[in-house]
C-alpha cells in the first residue's frame, strides 16, 4: 500500500490473472470435458479477487478524488475478462493514479473520505479491515446467489 499506483497496479493485474484461470478452468470443464476442478478452484479465487479489485478501486476512487464516472468505470472494469489492466494504464496516463496517498498527509473532508483516511493511516488495521470487508462481500456474494455449475 506503498502508493495508490501501485497498489491498484498489483490488484488489476491480480484480477486479471484470476480471470485467465477461470477461463483456463471453463475450456478444461467445458471444452474437453475433463474435470471441473479448475472452474471451481480458479473461480472461487477469481470471486475473492474480484470483490478485493472492487474494494480498492473504492478507496483509491476515494484517495485520488475520481468522479463518479470514472469510479463507477472502474468497477465496470471488473467485469470482462482483462480490462482491469486496460482502464489502470488509461488511468495512469490521465493522472488519476499518483504516487502518494492524498489522505495521508490531507484532512479528509466528507462522509466517505474519512474511513478511507483512517485505513490509510492505520496501515494494519486498514489491512485488516480490507481483508474482512473482502471476506464479507465474498460471503455475502455466495449467500445471495452462488454460482451455479
Amino acid at each position: 500500500m506503498r502508493s495508490p499506483l501501485g497498489l491498484f497496479r498489483k490488484v488489476a493485474i491480480a484480477e486479471a490473472v484470476t480471470w485467465a484461470l477461470l477461463i483456463l478452468g471453463m475450456v478444461l470443464k467445458y471444452g474437453t470435458e475433463t474435470t471441473d476442478l479448475g472452474v471451481r478452484v480458479f473461480g472461487m479465487l477469481h470471486g475473492i479477487v474480484f470483490v478485493a479489485y472492487c474494494v480498492t478501486t473504492v478507496v483509491v476512487a476515494v484517495d485520488q478524488r475520481w468522479s463518479l464516472g470514472r469510479a463507477v468505470l472502474g468497477l465496470a472494469s471488473a467485469v470482462p475478462p482483462f480490462v482491469t489492466v486496460v482502464f489502470d494504464q488509461v488511468v495512469e496516463r490521465r493522472g488519476g493514479l499518483g504516487t502518494t496517498w492524498r489522505l495521508r498527509a490531507e484532512q479528509p473532508a466528507g462522509v466517505l473520505e474519512k474511513p478511507v483516511a483512517w485505513l490509510l493511516r492505520e496501515p494494519l488495521r486498514g489491512l485488516a479491515a480490507g481483508v474482512v470487508a473482502v471476506a464479507a462481500l465474498t460471503g455475502l456474494a455466495l449467500l445471495v446467489g452462488p454460482p451455479a455449475s
